[in-house]
Protein backbone atom coordinates (compact mmCIF):
# COMPACT_ATOMS: atom_id res chain seq x y z
CA UNK A 1 0.00 0.00 0.00
CA UNK A 2 2.70 2.45 0.91
CA UNK A 3 4.71 1.91 -2.11
CA UNK A 4 1.12 1.88 -4.44
CA UNK A 5 1.05 5.43 -2.83
CA UNK A 6 4.51 6.48 -3.28
CA UNK A 7 3.99 5.76 -7.27
CA UNK A 8 0.64 7.52 -6.94
CA UNK A 9 2.55 10.79 -5.71
CA UNK A 10 5.00 10.72 -8.31
CA UNK A 11 2.42 9.91 -10.99
CA UNK A 12 -0.28 12.10 -9.79
CA UNK A 13 -0.85 16.04 -11.26
CA UNK A 14 1.23 18.56 -9.24
CA UNK A 15 -0.14 21.12 -7.04
CA UNK A 16 1.46 24.01 -5.01
CA UNK A 17 0.01 22.88 -2.10
CA UNK A 18 1.41 19.39 -2.80
CA UNK A 19 -1.92 17.49 -2.58
CA UNK A 20 -2.25 13.77 -2.92
CA UNK A 21 -5.48 14.02 -4.77
CA UNK A 22 -5.87 17.46 -5.89
CA UNK A 23 -8.75 18.40 -8.10
CA UNK A 24 -7.43 20.09 -11.14
CA UNK A 25 -10.52 23.21 -12.21
CA UNK A 26 -10.00 24.90 -15.34
CA UNK A 27 -10.89 28.34 -13.85
CA UNK A 28 -10.34 31.39 -16.88
CA UNK A 29 -7.93 29.49 -18.81
CA UNK A 30 -5.44 28.45 -15.91
CA UNK A 31 -6.16 25.12 -14.21
CA UNK A 32 -6.40 25.63 -10.47
CA UNK A 33 -5.22 22.54 -7.94
CA UNK A 34 -8.34 22.14 -5.47
CA UNK A 35 -9.19 19.67 -2.85
CA UNK A 36 -11.17 17.11 -4.20
CA UNK A 37 -14.62 16.47 -2.61
CA UNK A 38 -15.38 13.72 -0.38
CA UNK A 39 -17.95 12.57 -2.96
CA UNK A 40 -15.82 12.49 -5.58
CA UNK A 41 -13.39 10.22 -3.89
CA UNK A 42 -16.15 7.73 -2.20
CA UNK A 43 -17.35 7.38 -5.20
CA UNK A 44 -13.20 6.36 -6.82
CA UNK A 45 -13.22 3.98 -4.14
CA UNK A 46 -16.21 2.34 -4.61
CA UNK A 47 -15.44 1.81 -8.19
CA UNK A 48 -12.07 0.50 -7.35
CA UNK A 49 -13.68 -1.78 -4.78
CA UNK A 50 -16.07 -3.36 -7.58
CA UNK A 51 -13.32 -3.73 -10.03
CA UNK A 52 -11.48 -5.83 -7.22
CA UNK A 53 -14.07 -7.83 -7.20
CA UNK A 54 -15.65 -7.25 -3.51
CA UNK A 55 -19.16 -7.21 -4.02
CA UNK A 56 -21.88 -8.34 -2.14
CA UNK A 57 -25.59 -8.86 -3.96
CA UNK A 58 -27.85 -6.34 -4.38
CA UNK A 59 -31.08 -7.31 -2.45
CA UNK A 60 -34.87 -5.99 -3.29
CA UNK A 61 -36.94 -5.29 -0.46
CA UNK A 62 -37.77 -8.94 0.33
CA UNK A 63 -34.15 -9.49 0.76
CA UNK A 64 -33.99 -11.20 -2.93
CA UNK A 65 -30.73 -10.87 -4.90
CA UNK A 66 -31.75 -8.27 -7.81
CA UNK A 67 -30.93 -9.77 -10.96
CA UNK A 68 -30.35 -7.45 -14.74
CA UNK A 69 -32.81 -8.17 -17.96
CA UNK A 70 -30.26 -11.18 -19.13
CA UNK A 71 -30.86 -12.39 -15.27
CA UNK A 72 -27.37 -11.70 -13.98
CA UNK A 73 -26.86 -10.74 -10.86
CA UNK A 74 -26.21 -7.12 -9.76
CA UNK A 75 -24.02 -6.14 -7.17
CA UNK A 76 -23.07 -3.42 -5.06
CA UNK A 77 -19.71 -2.56 -3.66
CA UNK A 78 -19.03 -4.78 -0.17
CA UNK A 79 -17.42 -1.40 1.44
CA UNK A 80 -18.25 1.72 0.65
CA UNK A 81 -17.27 5.27 1.99
CA UNK A 82 -13.69 6.64 3.09
CA UNK A 83 -13.99 5.00 6.45
CA UNK A 84 -13.96 1.60 5.23
CA UNK A 85 -10.40 2.68 4.36
CA UNK A 86 -9.84 3.17 8.25
CA UNK A 87 -11.21 -1.00 8.46
CA UNK A 88 -8.90 -1.87 5.98
CA UNK A 89 -5.85 -0.46 7.94
CA UNK A 90 -7.31 -1.50 11.19
CA UNK A 91 -7.46 -5.44 9.65
CA UNK A 92 -4.18 -4.52 8.04
CA UNK A 93 -2.61 -4.15 11.63
CA UNK A 94 -3.91 -7.10 13.02
CA UNK A 95 -3.66 -9.74 10.51
CA UNK A 96 -0.75 -12.01 10.62
CA UNK A 97 2.43 -11.59 8.51
CA UNK A 98 2.07 -14.35 6.96
CA UNK A 99 -1.46 -13.23 5.63
CA UNK A 100 0.18 -10.21 4.61
CA UNK A 101 -0.57 -8.00 7.86
CA UNK A 102 1.75 -6.65 10.98
CA UNK A 103 0.44 -9.04 13.16
CA UNK A 104 0.23 -6.22 16.17
CA UNK A 105 -1.11 -6.71 19.38
CA UNK A 106 -4.12 -4.93 20.15
CA UNK A 107 -2.69 -2.65 22.68
CA UNK A 108 -0.90 -1.24 20.21
CA UNK A 109 -3.48 -1.50 17.41
CA UNK A 110 -5.90 0.69 20.14
CA UNK A 111 -2.95 3.38 20.01
CA UNK A 112 -2.92 3.47 16.12
CA UNK A 113 -6.57 3.59 15.41
CA UNK A 114 -6.91 6.52 18.05
CA UNK A 115 -9.22 4.57 20.04
CA UNK A 116 -10.16 6.09 23.90
CA UNK A 117 -9.52 2.24 25.23
CA UNK A 118 -8.60 -1.39 24.19
CA UNK A 119 -12.52 -2.17 24.80
CA UNK A 120 -13.58 0.07 21.82
CA UNK A 121 -10.63 -1.32 19.69
CA UNK A 122 -11.70 -5.18 20.87
CA UNK A 123 -15.39 -4.26 20.23
CA UNK A 124 -14.78 -2.97 16.78
CA UNK A 125 -11.88 -5.36 15.58
CA UNK A 126 -11.39 -8.52 18.12
CA UNK A 127 -12.98 -10.82 15.41
CA UNK A 128 -9.89 -10.13 13.54
CA UNK A 129 -7.36 -11.10 16.23
CA UNK A 130 -6.03 -14.52 15.54
CA UNK A 131 -7.63 -16.98 18.31
CA UNK A 132 -5.12 -20.11 18.76
CA UNK A 133 -6.59 -23.57 19.25
CA UNK A 134 -5.40 -24.68 23.08
CA UNK A 135 -7.23 -28.02 22.84
CA UNK A 136 -4.38 -29.76 23.45
CA UNK A 137 -3.34 -27.50 26.41
CA UNK A 138 -7.09 -27.87 28.14
CA UNK A 139 -6.91 -31.65 27.15
CA UNK A 140 -3.26 -31.38 29.23
CA UNK A 141 -4.71 -29.98 32.30
CA UNK A 142 -7.57 -32.03 32.29
CA UNK A 143 -5.31 -34.81 32.51
CA UNK A 144 -2.96 -33.58 35.53
CA UNK A 145 -5.90 -31.94 37.85
CA UNK A 146 -7.85 -35.21 37.83
CA UNK A 147 -4.28 -37.22 38.54
CA UNK A 148 -4.95 -39.65 34.91
CA UNK A 149 -1.47 -40.30 32.68
CA UNK A 150 -1.10 -41.47 29.75
CA UNK A 151 -0.43 -44.57 30.80
CA UNK A 152 -3.48 -45.16 32.73
CA UNK A 153 -7.08 -46.06 30.93
CA UNK A 154 -10.40 -46.16 32.89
Amino acid sequence: MVNSLKRWKLACPKSEPGLVFPALQPIEGKVEHKVEQHANLANTLERVVLKAGLTVPKLDEQGKPVTDKKGKPIVNAKYTGLHALRHFYASWLINRPEEGGLGLPAKIVQERMGHATIGMTMDTYGHLFPSSDDGKELAAAETVLLGLHATQKS
